[in-house]
C-alpha cells in the first residue's frame, strides 16, 4: 500500500497544477430562428475569465445585426443577447468560437431553426467551426454530451482529489470496485435529480460541501495510515459524498441547459462522460501502482501521512475560499 503514495503524490501534483479548484464551465452559443428570418442570439460565458485569450463567437459573413448587443451579468456568468438577420438561411452555414484552443475551454452551440429542429454541437479547440446541417443528429448531441461530461470530469481538480482519497483508502480489487459503484450511483442519482428539478439547491453551498468531502476523506486516509486500520464500510462514505458531487455536476451542466426535446439523451449523455472519464482515471491510478510495485522500491513511512495531509490542506483551502466568496 505505502508504494502506492508515490504514485498519489505526483498525481496530486499533476491534478493541481492548475491555480483554480474548477473547470471552467463552457461557454453557449445560442441561436433561434423566428418565422420572420431574425435570430436571436444568446452568448453566454462564465464570468470567472480563461487565461490565454477571449473567446469569441463568429457568425457566418452574410449576417448583419438588427439589434445591437446587449450585455447582462447573471449569477455566475455574463450573457450578451443580440439579434441578426442572415442572408441565405442557417443550413450550410458555418458558425465557429475562436480562441477555443488558445484557452483550453469548450462551447456549447444551440441552433433552433424556424421550422422547429433543433441542433446541437460541442465546440473544443481543433473542432472550433460546425456546419449546420439539413437534419438533427441524435448520434450529434449524445457525442456532444458525452464529451462535455468527460471534459468536466478531467479537468475538475476537487473531483479529481476526491476520488484519489477513495482510491488510497481502499485496497484495489472487489471493494475498491464497489466503493467506486456507490460513488458514481450516489453522483447519477443527484444530477439527474437536479437536471429534471426534482430538487433545487443552491450552487455555492454544494461546493463548499465537495472541498469539505476532499477534506473528509482524506482525514479518513490519515488515520489509516496511523492506525492501520481500514474504514469500516468505505462504500457509504462513497454513496453520501457522491450525492453532493452530483448536485456540483449539475452545476455545470445548468449553466448551458439541455436541449429541449433531447434531455434524457444529454442528460445520458452527459452521464457517461463523466463515467469514462472516471473510469480512466482509476484505471490510469491502477496500471501505475502496479509499475511502481513492480520496481520494489522502498517508500518512506510518512509519504502515506504527508500526501494525506496535501489533499486535506487543499481541500481546506477551496473550502475557505469558497466560503469567502459566499459571504
Amino acid at each position: 500500500m505505502s508504494s502506492r503514495f508515490r504514485l498519489a503524490a505526483l498525481l496530486a501534483l499533476v491534478v493541481t497544477s492548475s491555480a483554480g479548484a474548477h473547470p471552467l464551465a463552457p461557454a453557449l452559443l445560442e441561436l433561434e430562428e423566428r418565422p420572420d428570418g431574425v435570430t436571436a442570439v444568446l452568448w453566454r460565458t462564465p464570468l470567472l475569465k480563461p487565461t490565454g485569450g477571449a473567446i469569441v463567437p463568429e457568425l457566418p459573413a452574410g449576417c448583419e445585426n438588427v439589434t445591437a448587443p446587449s450585455a447582462e451579468e447573471e449569477v455566475s456568468s455574463v450573457a450578451v443577447r443580440w439579434s441578426v438577420r442572415c442572408e441565405g438561411g442557417w443550413v450550410g452555414s458555418t458558425v465557429s468560437v475562436r480562441g477555443l484552443d488558445e484557452t483550453r475551454t469548450t462551447a456549447v452551440l444551440r441552433v433552433t431553426l424556424a421550422d422547429g429542429r433543433e441542433l446541437e454541437a460541442l465546440l473544443s479547440g481543433g473542432e472550433e467551426s460546425y456546419v449546420i446541417p439539413a437534419r438533427r443528429s441524435r448520434s450529434a448531441v449524445l457525442r456532444a454530451y458525452v464529451g462535455l461530461g468527460v471534459r468536466h470530469l478531467s479537468t475538475g481538480p476537487d473531483h479529481l482529489l476526491f476520488v484519489l482519497g477513495l482510491l488510497l483508502l481502499v485496497p484495489l480489487g472487489r471493494q475498491l470496485l464497489l466503493t467506486i459503484t456507490a460513488f458514481t450511483f450516489g453522483h447519477s442519482l443527484t444530477l439527474s435529480a437536479a437536471i429534471l428539478g426534482w430538487v433545487a439547491v443552491p450552487q455555492q453551498p454544494i461546493e463548499i460541501g465537495i472541498a469539505a468531502s476532499i477534506v473528509f476523506v482524506a482525514a479518513e486516509v490519515a488515520a489509516r495510515e496511523s492506525s492501520a486500520k481500514r474504514a469500516p464500510k468505505p462504500w457509504i462514505l462513497a454513496l453520501v459524498f457522491g450525492l453532493l458531487h452530483g448536485l456540483g455536476f449539475a452545476g455545470a451542466l445548468s449553466a448551458i441547459g439541455l436541449p429541449a426535446g433531447g434531455i434524457p439523451l444529454a442528460l445520458f449523455g452527459f452521464n457517461v462522460g463523466v463515467e469514462i472519464g472516471q473510469l480512466a482515471w482509476v484505471a490510469a491510478f491502477a496500471a501505475a501502482s502496479a509499475l511502481v510495485l513492480a520496481t520494489g522500491r522502498a517508500t518512506p513511512p510518512w509519504l502515506g501521512r504527508a500526501v494525506a495531509y496535501g489533499i486535506g490542506s487543499l481541500g481546506a483551502l477551496w473550502c475557505l475560499e469558497r466560503i469567502v466568496a459566499l459571504a
